[in-house]
């Protein structure tokens, strides 16, 4: 068995990752490195450090020591060293942690690693086997590769807010759909390039953006328009190609349910005494076009029960129903915790807390012991001493382990 497939340390154990990023999409993707084994070094800005750490409130913990719960989402598993990147003694360890990392993640402006002094060029100068991503807003050229890229503008731009809500009310998605999207389908190409440089002994760039993460969801959607020539708006909570599939109200509250297939349908019209055969309904394309008819002779049945009772009767149906849950209600949960979809960490300042947990499961358990986010430049001593017992020995093969325990007492970190 090799030393990354050992159990509990994740398949990426023995990968350094540097993190030059900032806010959610590039942290989000550092994380995801992380939870997968990875050992991901964060370099962050003195006195400030990375945006989300004042992005709030919610703020936790004591007044002299507060910490962003948006911060707290998207950096678990990471060591913290501050550095000023326009100043000689900044360049000077990023350049020590580039020589040294299988991955560089960046967010930056097109342009900025350029001007910070790390052009493409010096990158691979210093360690040609580095895979690097770098995520932008809009792309790295083009005639607006130069925009700085938020979520919310970029769920705009790209269309998602346009198809989401209702009719003539735009909305955004709950979430920053883009920032973690880009976070995730970032890591998919990092992966692929460490991947090939088993074959090639050499890294190489990858780059992906916010719009084209969003344009990479279009699914659907997207063939409505460049295949059918339609032009899709927001629907609501019904599907625009199948019914009846959606929220509906019942006596009580709200159920979903998904009829995506002729016997599901009629598995729900024998639930509720509708007709099957009905020639509004008897298609799912009739149904598409009687949709608001057929939504509205549901809910009448529905009305005259609680949501309870229609969840069991779909179920024992065997139609795909659902609540709609709070996200307190998720958290609390047993299916939530059963799958292992949330992380306990002990946190050097709030203690122990629970962390949205990782989307994958491993046979071996994958990593089974996270490190909680780090506070601001919480491991500039540890990491500093590492890279200059790594530089002794002269090779990178040879690097030394880091500290078992990244508590900031065992490691020799400062704040």
């Amino acid at each position: 068995m090799s030393d990354s497939q050992q159990p509990g340390r994740g398949p990426l154990h023995g990968h350094l990752v540097l993190d030059l990023s900032r806010a959610l999409a590039g942290p989000h993707a550092g994380m995801m490195l992380g939870d997968l084994g990875a050992r991901v070094v964060k370099v962050e800005a003195p006195g400030r450090g990375d945006d989300t750490r004042g992005w709030g409130p919610p703020f936790v913990g004591p007044e002299d020591a507060r910490e962003s719960t948006y911060f707290l989402a998207c950096n678990r598993n990471k060591e913290s060293v501050t550095a000023d990147l326009k100043s000689e003694e900044g360049r000077a360890l990023v350049a020590r942690l580039v020589r040294q990392a299988d991955v560089l993640i960046e967010n930056f402006r097109p342009g900025v690693m350029d001007r910070l002094g790390f052009p493409e060029e010096r990158l691979r100068e210093l360690n040609p086997r580095l895979v690097i991503l770098s995520i932008s807003g809009f792309g790295p050229d083009g005639p607006e590769g130069g925009r700085a890229g938020y979520d919310q503008i970029a769920q705009g731009e790209a269309g998602l807010m346009s198809i989401t809500g209702t009719p003539g009310a735009p909305l955004k998605v709950g979430t920053p759909i883009a920032d973690l999207l880009a976070g995730i389908f970032g890591v998919q190409a990092v992966l692929a390039a460490l991947l090939e440089r088993r074959s090639t002994g050499r890294g190489r760039t990858v780059r992906t953006s916010l719009l084209s993460s969003l344009i990479g969801i279009h699914s659907f959607q997207g063939t409505r328009w460049t295949v059918a020539r339609e032009v899709p708006v927001a629907e609501g909570n019904q599907h625009p190609s199948i019914a009846p599939y959606g929220l509906f109200h019942c006596a009580d509250g709200d159920i979903q349910l998904s009829a995506g297939s002729e016997s599901l349908w009629r598995s729900v019209a024998a639930v509720t005494g509708l007709d099957p055969a009905d020639p509004r309904y008897a298609t799912n394309a009739d149904r598409v076009r009687n949709r608001v008819r057929l939504a509205r002779e549901l809910e009448q049945v529905f009305a005259t029960a609680p949501a309870a009772d229609w969840l069991a009767r779909l179920d024992a149906a065997g139609v795909p129903v659902g609540r709609v849950r709070t996200i307190d209600e998720v958290y609390a949960w047993e299916q939530t915790r059963a799958q292992g979809l949330i992380v306990q960490v002990d946190h050097p300042v709030l203690g122990p807390i629970e962390l949205p947990g990782t989307p994958w499961r491993f046979d071996d358990g994958g990593r089974t012991r996270h490190d909680p986010p780090p506070t601001l430049g919480q491991h500039n001593a540890s990491v500093r001493a590492w890279l200059d017992e790594v530089e002794g020995l002269g090779s990178p093969d040879t690097a030394p382990e880091p500290p078992a325990d990244r508590h900031p007492a065992a490691a020799g970190a400062t704040r």
